[in-house]
């Protein structure tokens, strides 16, 4: 199957100039970047895709066994990527897409020249010595939930994920995302991403890397940005005076002006 077909993947911005890819996050799609991608297309080769069983992509592509591990999405990264041959791409991956993006990076990193995980986690639950955010308890019930009633989990979640009760449109927005998802598909994703482990995974990642972060995230909290930032050899960390796990969405100037002020310096092209 052709990789560009089953990922839903459009291209936009400068011709020849550094890829930049957008990786969206559990339940959403690539419209979930239309605040901040057009912010780099001024300068870079633009690309957005929707993981399989998300958005437009082909849902007959799915693989329970593939993706039933977040390498099975990293290997579809890297088969988007090598379909489209622009050269090594900053890869800006938000919530699980952080995490496939680093194991993407692990296993080709010939294909990265930067990583911009945007809330992070590589595990979701506590562990001795670490603190995920959520107990097992928590996730367990969590996914019963969506078992029972997916509708009524997403309308109840939405709002808690996308952290700014003032703008209760965004938190509808999300809902109604996670709604057009198909409820069993996405049931299997919510299994992949909150019962991961990668965090033995950050260690082997040699791409420079950049962290991103709100200062109160319900979903991955600021230790586990840090304790992300701290794992990774080449990584710095952006705290953003925003709240919520969303800040495409709810914060993307913000999230635009870290993620340029990062690829400046480091030599890439600047938005």
């Amino acid at each position: 199957m052709d990789p560009l077909a089953r990922n839903n993947v459009t291209v936009s911005g400068a011709v020849g100039a550094p890829p930049m890819v957008f990786a969206h996050g559990f339940g959403c799609d690539q419209v979930m970047w239309r605040f901040v991608a057009p912010a780099f297309e001024a300068n870079h080769r633009v690309v957005l895709f929707d993981h399989v069983g998300a958005g437009g992509s082909d849902a007959s592509a799915h693989d329970p066994a593939r993706h039933g591990r977040l390498e099975g999405y990293a290997q579809d990264v890297v088969e988007v990527l090598e379909a489209l041959d622009l050269g090594p791409a900053v890869f800006v991956g938000h919530s699980v897409s952080a995490m496939i993006g680093v194991l993407a990076a692990v296993e080709r990193p010939e294909l990265f020249s930067h990583l911009v995980l945007v809330g992070p986690s590589p595990r979701y639950t506590d562990a001795e010595g670490y603190r995920g955010g959520f107990s097992t308890e928590e996730i367990a019930e969590l996914l019963d939930t969506m078992d029972a009633n997916y509708l009524g989990w997403s309308a109840h979640i939405a709002p808690v994920i996308m952290g700014v009760p003032q703008r209760p449109e965004l938190g509808q927005e999300l809902a109604s995302s996670f709604c057009r998802t198909d409820p069993a598909l996405a049931r299997r994703f919510a299994r992949t991403t909150f019962l991961s482990d990668n965090r033995a995974d950050l260690a082997r990642v040699r791409t420079p890397s950049l962290v991103v972060q709100c200062r109160e995230d319900a979903i991955a909290p600021l230790e586990v940005g840090q304790y992300v930032r701290d794992h990774l050899p080449q990584a710095e960390m952006v705290v953003l005076d925003a709240t919520g796990h969303c800040p495409n969405l709810s914060a993307p100037d913000q999230l635009v002006a870290a993620v340029a002020g990062y690829l400046a310096p480091a030599g890439a092209v600047e938005a």
